[in-house]
């Protein structure tokens, strides 16, 4: 055993990584029906976990120690249940689960290095079924297989707390009262349920680039996890499509200024400040070559033009000389084929690097559901920038101010509270 890293350091990182595998895999043998039961075993595996390592120390393979008792944990549950009829064990090879004698070994077989990543697609295709809303199956598989708190999620969403434990609850009553199997969707369900899956890993990056709870404002480790499991969908033969491509570019651009984004105090470096040295290039032509795999087919999605419009900073020499109007154009067809009010938002902003902040508050007001955007920090951040470009000091502070009581990023605030003292 090793102490060297502290159990608390592991919680976020490790637990979360290994988390999403065990749910995967003891799902897979519970049914997605009991998908609590494979959430118990879990939640049960990681506080023995932080028992044990407190008092003894983080095991050499803590990956293989948590998978271990996850095991036992669940062949435990299977014994005391053998006579009970709430886990169909009938299907394949499950079966072998029902007799003392074959019953560990078939417990070990689940686990399998090569199919922990089948295991991990077929959860998400699950809990992206079209049974179910497709908000309740984002936040299903927010919340289930990628171990996202309630708080984070309901940032994503925009909503609250409450709403999103309703939808948590709702989907896994679905799951309760239908019989659903953990299979890669036919051809003809495939394109719906990958545009989900990829739409929840999107969310999921999003949180990691502009991290809700955490203290600092970059969670590299969850913006590993989304470009793993983005990386699952383009290694798998039935779902390397071009959006997935796309997005995995998407996802490679972003992450190559991750560098760059901090002090070494951790506070926030905005975009036109940041050091381009300091950004990762092999990152950004591995985001290159996604982007050229993605270019097949007669489509051009979302993910696309933000992959786009990322590499158009990613290339650009320094902040003045990005091709802002190419990304206002990119902006312009993103906001057709993906309407939102967050677009919009963004579109406002290249429309101030082209037009000046005059036209970003004018295109502002023309937003069709503003309202939408007012419980959001961002928007009010935004706000306060015109307004500081428009000389109107009075406004900027009301609507930076009004962005500081918003934001739960401790490091936004104090980039909040510099811009206010820029304008004393």
């Amino acid at each position: 055993m090793s102490s060297a890293e502290p159990v608390h350091q592991l919680a976020d990182h490790l637990f979360r990584n290994e988390s999403k595998k065990m749910v995967a895999v003891l799902t897979r043998i519970f049914g997605m029906e009991n998908l609590e039961t494979a959430e118990d075993v879990v939640q049960d595996t990681i506080l023995q976990a932080l028992n044990v390592w407190k008092l003894k120390g983080v095991p050499e393979n803590p990956s293989a120690w948590l998978f271990r008792v996850a095991k036992n944990k669940a062949i435990d549950i299977i014994r005391r249940n053998k006579h009970s009829v709430q886990y169909n064990f009938t299907d394949g090879e499950k079966i072998l689960l029902t007799s003392e004698y074959t019953l560990v070994t078939a417990m070990e077989n689940f686990w399998r290095d090569e199919l922990i990543k089948d295991d991990m697609l077929r959860m998400m295709f699950a809990c992206c079924h079209p049974g179910i809303s497709v908000e309740n199956q984002i936040t299903l598989i927010l919340k289930t297989l990628c171990g996202f708190s309630t708080t984070e999620i309901a940032k994503a969403f925009i909503t609250s707390e409450d709403t999103v434990s309703k939808r948590i609850y709702r989907a896994k009553e679905f799951f309760r009262n239908n019989d659903i199997k953990l299979v890669i969707p036919s051809p003809g369900d495939l394109k719906s349920r990958v545009d989900t899956v990829l739409n929840t890993i999107y969310l999921l990056f999003n949180e990691g680039y502009n991290s809700t709870s955490s203290k600092s404002l970059v969670r590299s480790d969850i913006m590993e996890e989304a470009m793993t499991l983005c990386k699952l969908l383009t290694e798998n033969e039935y779902t390397c499509l071009p959006e997935v491509f796309a997005l995995m570019a998407l996802i490679c651009f972003h992450t190559s200024r991750n560098e760059s984004r901090l002090t070494t105090e951790g506070e926030m470096i905005l975009l036109q400040s940041q050091d381009r040295t300091k950004w990762n290039r092999g990152l950004i032509q591995i985001g290159n070559d996604y982007m050229n795999k993605a270019a097949f087919g007669n489509v051009i999605t979302a993910y696309h033009l933000e992959a786009a419009i990322a590499f158009e900073h990613c290339i650009a020499p320094s902040f003045e000389q990005t091709n802002w109007e190419m990304i206002l154009r990119h902006y312009e067809w993103l906001c057709k084929i993906s309407p939102s009010p967050i677009t919009e938002l963004n579109k406002v902003v290249a429309v101030m690097q082209v037009g000046g902040a005059k036209a970003a508050l004018e295109q502002l007001e023309t937003i069709k559901d503003r309202k939408k955007l007012e419980s959001w920090y961002l928007y009010y951040s935004l706000l306060g920038e015109i307004h500081s470009k428009l000389d109107d000091v009075i406004k900027a502070k009301e609507y930076f101010h009004k962005a500081i009581e918003m934001t739960r990023s401790e490091t936004e605030k104090k980039m909040l509270k510099g811009k206010i003292m820029v304008l004393q």
